[in-house]
């Protein structure tokens, strides 16, 4: 299958950055955005991908220690309703912030594209309340939007 073909069934890529080393994008660690999901890729021998559907991200965190502030780079922490990873991380990419807010915008985008409430999105994410030291009461535990 060529490349266009391949650009066909994906969509356009958005955003493509790598995990930085000392800001210089040397590690095998490729990220994607195209218009409904992030994809990540690690590895050279053995390579290992993981998708995410945006609409399912619940919150984005940022964090730049002072390392990655020297070298222009930072870390997206990204929570999501997905069943294999609630947590992906994107780290030392470089502009966090201008990425931080090119995501929020087009997860809002896609939530309001495919008619996802918050109501559906928090339901999916299956806090399990035993053990976890939270009150049954105001955890939505089986998705209806009401908690209890």
């Amino acid at each position: 299958m060529g490349k266009k073909a391949e650009l066909d069934q994906q969509g356009k890529v958005l955003w493509h950055d790598r995990k930085r080393i000392l800001g210089m994008p040397i590690s095998f660690t490729r990220y994607e955005v195209d218009d409904s999901r992030l994809t990540m890729r690690k590895g050279f021998f053995r390579t290992e991908t993981d998708e995410l559907l945006l609409y399912r991200v619940l919150d984005i965190k940022m964090v730049r220690t002072l390392g990655q502030k020297l070298f222009g780079v930072g870390t997206l922490s990204l929570y999501c309703a997905d069943q294999s990873n609630r947590t992906l991380e994107l780290v030392s990419i470089k502009k966090p912030e201008a990425v931080r807010k090119f995501l929020s915008r087009i997860v809002e985008h896609e939530r309001n594209e495919k008619g996802v409430t918050g109501r559906e999105i928090y339901g999916t994410t299956n806090i399990n309340v035993q053990g976890s030291g939270l009150d049954p009461a105001f955890i939505d535990q089986d998705g209806d939007g009401i908690p209890g």
